[in-house]
């Protein structure tokens, strides 16, 4: 049997899930649009940065004529919690295969004044209109089968706090990069592990931009703890995903004077390379 048929009947449709319902943005004027941040995409006391990505981008979607994620950067300038913001977008280009427009997420402080909390400057085309033409010398991670791999369920909680985007997620970890959870790092900084939401839903592009920040950090993996928030996160949807599961690798070459980064890339069921990422993490030493 298929891993990708190996994983659970699908329960959920793009469109009618929880994760299209918690990244639904509604438009109260042109280019300007209200959420309800969910705390179910919260990770120790912050909302996870992909969550917030996949939110910005539904937005993006709405106010340019182009549907789909080609590259997006953001730059989380403050950590946004679970409840009311708004996000403004602004067009700045449209063309015939590339329309480009940038947005920010704004939240309330104590004494009722806007806070920026993530900036991103955004491309967006079609992807079912790309030529089928691909060159690469990249090759899928070797994951092994599913049930020999673990999730959150199959041991402690690895930080203190909120946890609950676990539960929307189905992930299943490399055992040879959970060294951290059983207090014997690797020191190699990687992280790979099958990924998919819990209720099922297929992926699509929007989805894309969650599953490359929502891994363990790899800093468990070089023997540290905490929350590594990220400072900048920019991602390359590269096709549309095929439906099943997705394998997610992520690496770090490189640690020093307090930040490091992580090269994201995500496969599909077809084994196709659909999105890339690299961010730019604060770490705590010591």
């Amino acid at each position: 049997m298929s891993e990708a048929a190996s994983v659970h009947a699908v329960r959920a449709r793009i469109g009618d899930s929880e994760f299209d319902r918690d990244t639904a943005v509604t438009r109260r004027a042109p280019g300007v649009y209200d959420i309800d941040l969910s705390a179910g995409w919260t990770i120790i006391s912050a909302v996870n940065g992909g969550y917030l990505l996949a939110v910005l981008g539904r937005a993006l979607a709405d106010a340019l004529p182009h549907a789909d994620p080609f590259t997006i950067s953001a730059h989380y300038l403050t950590a946004s919690q679970p409840g009311p913001a708004v996000v403004r977008t602004d067009v700045v280009r449209t063309g015939r295969t590339l329309s480009t427009g940038q947005a920010s997420l704004f939240q309330y402080d104590d004494r009722g004044r806007e806070v920026e909390r993530i900036r991103v400057l955004a491309s967006y085309g079609d992807l079912d209109g790309l030529p089928d033409d691909v060159r690469t010398t990249a090759s899928p991670p070797a994951i092994p089968p599913m049930d020999q791999c673990f999730g959150p369920e199959d041991g402690p909680a690895p930080v203190s706090g909120s946890s609950a985007i676990t539960d929307r997620l189905m992930l299943k970890l490399d055992p040879a990069t959970l060294g951290w959870a059983l207090g014997s790092p690797s020191g190699k900084g990687e992280m790979r592990s099958w990924f998919g939401l819990a209720d099922g839903r297929d992926p699509d592009p929007l989805s894309l931009l969650l599953a490359v920040d929502a891994l363990p950090p790899t800093a468990f993996e070089l023997g540290l703890s905490g929350w590594v928030p990220t400072v900048e996160l920019t991602v390359h949807v590269r096709c549309r995903p095929a439906p099943g599961p997705l394998r997610v690798s992520i690496t770090t070459r490189n640690l020093a004077g307090g930040f490091l980064e992580e090269d994201a890339e995500v496969w599909d069921s077809e084994d196709r390379l659909v999105a890339q990422s690299r961010q730019l993490a604060r770490v705590r030493l010591g």
